[in-house]
């Protein structure tokens, strides 16, 4: 009887990998090194010997294994093709094949946001809803979408890159993806710390946050929550651009809810009310009172959602 699954979450330090039920019971989980050299040749290679091991280390037969799901730090359709990943230096090829070279196992793939918020759907914050918008907000902005139990990944597999929704048209700096003015550069935890660098440099305001030598988005927020100023400018803007952001998606894909993810997620009801504010201020009035949940799974969402996809597939 096939009863496991494996969860793989492709990032640029860590490969995370989990071992399943197939109900959603993570039975173990561990991590291997990502070997980005030589245009990440190994990075496929070191899994599947990972794998390999692990079914030698619990003595399950691969007769037992319903497959092996992947998230990848990059675009993927939906027939695997991997539309280049910078960070791990791939360019375009099908990881679907090139893992079933390797390991005699079903294998299935998605871009790691949107798998993540297949995860949260699973087992996590987003339990219990068919249609979400996961929203993860760490050093930059991702985004997942999920319509009724399935992923929308787009024709080019660019679907749920809500980091890169135009959100201002005077901007200067580039984006990391080319562009200028994206979500990400304002609401994300690099964006709201290189804009208080850029107030710091020339306010008069009087503010904790200059006593700060190295400042990180924590160090925002907290002060934020003491009643600072300039930090509570500073979160409110951060908010703002979010709340409306997330406006204009509700007026396209009328999710039942937002499923705020990512490190900064860790600020809690503090910034779920502060984006609902916002959200509502621009959303479309049938879409006003959609929810907004917190992600449960943490850095795990990835391994869940990848497991899941072999159950979807």
């Amino acid at each position: 009887m096939k009863e496991y699954i494996f969860g793989v979450d492709i990032g640029g330090t860590t490969v995370k990998l989990g071992l399943f039920k197939e109900q959603g019971q993570l039975l173990e989980k561990w991590e291997i090194k990502t070997r980005k050299e030589h245009e990440g040749k190994y990075i496929l290679e070191d899994i599947v010997e990972t794998l390999e091991n692990k079914l030698k280390e619990k003595n399950i037969s691969k007769g037992n294994v319903l497959g092996v799901g992947i998230g990848v730090p990059g675009p993927v359709k939906d027939d695997g093709t991997v539309l280049k990943c910078v960070n791990l230096g791939w360019e375009i090829f099908n990881i679907v094949e090139e893992v079933n070279k390797l390991i005699e196992l079903p294998v299935n793939a998605g871009n790691d946001a949107n798998v993540a918020a297949l995860g949260e759907v699973w087992q996590g914050g987003g339990k219990g809803y068919k249609n979400i918008v996961m929203v993860t907000l760490g050093t930059g902005v991702g985004g997942g979408i999920v319509i009724d139990g399935k992923i929308i990944s787009g024709s080019h597999g660019a679907g749920g890159e809500i980091g890169h929704i135009k959100v201002s048209d005077n901007e200067t700096e580039y984006c990391g993806c080319g562009k200028k003015g994206c979500l990400e550069q304002y609401a994300s935890a690099t964006g709201i710390v290189n804009l208080a660098n850029k107030v710091l440099s020339t306010t008069k305001i009087k503010t904790k946050l200059i006593e700060f030598e190295y400042l990180t988005a924590k160090d925002i927020f907290d002060s934020a929550k003491a009643g600072d100023e300039l930090a509570l400018t500073l979160v409110n803007d951060f908010s703002a651009n979010l709340g409306k952001a997330l406006a204009n998606i509700s007026c396209v894909i009328d999710t039942e809810v937002f499923v705020i993810g990512g490190g900064i997620s860790k600020n809690g009801n503090v910034l779920i009310e502060n984006i609902t504010k916002h959200f509502k201020n621009n959303a479309f009035h049938a879409s006003r009172n959609t929810k907004f949940e917190l992600a449960k799974l943490g850095n795990d969402a990835g391994i869940y959602g990848a497991a899941k996809l072999i159950c979807e597939s």
